[in-house]
């Protein structure tokens, strides 16, 4: 056997399989993140999500991403703010997420019809990836009706056509 020189391997099949088992499934996981963190990238979540990504070209250092930004989105809508999505996801499994993605419909700017069209398997991976960063704690302010003034700093919109 090729396995001679490791005789509990002789006894142990199963244990084998297992390893073996394990092994893939750590590397679909790895798989997952990874395209979960390109899906977020080229989807433009950061741009929002993330304080300064935009501004700066994108090179905010990962560990700051997804945090939610106290820069708000101001229109006929009221004003909103991007959610740290990192305590967000930590909240949903993921499942949740991906009933909550197909369904979502918010305001001004969030893009929600983008998550609405992703496929199961792209929601997955982007919960897998947001799932493994650490939680930090970042709150953002609430939304704030229209016709009443954010306290903080915030994009103004154009009134749309109508």
């Amino acid at each position: 056997m090729i396995f001679s020189s490791f005789k509990w391997l002789q006894l142990r099949p199963a244990v084998v399989t297992s390893i073996v088992l394990c092994s893939s499934a750590a590397m679909a996981s790895d798989s997952d993140v990874m395209r979960g963190k390109y899906l977020i990238e080229i989807g433009g979540c950061n741009d929002c999500h993330t304080t300064g990504y935009a501004p700066s070209g994108g090179t905010v250092p990962e560990e700051q991403w997804l945090l939610g930004d106290a820069l708000g989105f101001r229109g006929g809508w009221g004003t909103t703010y991007p959610v740290n999505l990192r305590t967000y996801m930590n909240n949903l499994s993921k499942q949740e997420w991906i009933d909550k993605a197909k369904t979502l419909k918010t305001r001004p700017p969030m893009p929600w019809w983008v998550l609405n069209r992703m496929t199961e398997e792209d929601l997955s991976a982007v919960y897998a990836y947001i799932a493994q960063l650490p939680v930090i704690e970042n709150r953002v302010p609430d939304y704030v009706a229209p016709g009443e003034q954010p306290n903080g700093p915030y994009i103004q919109w154009p009134q749309g056509p109508k």
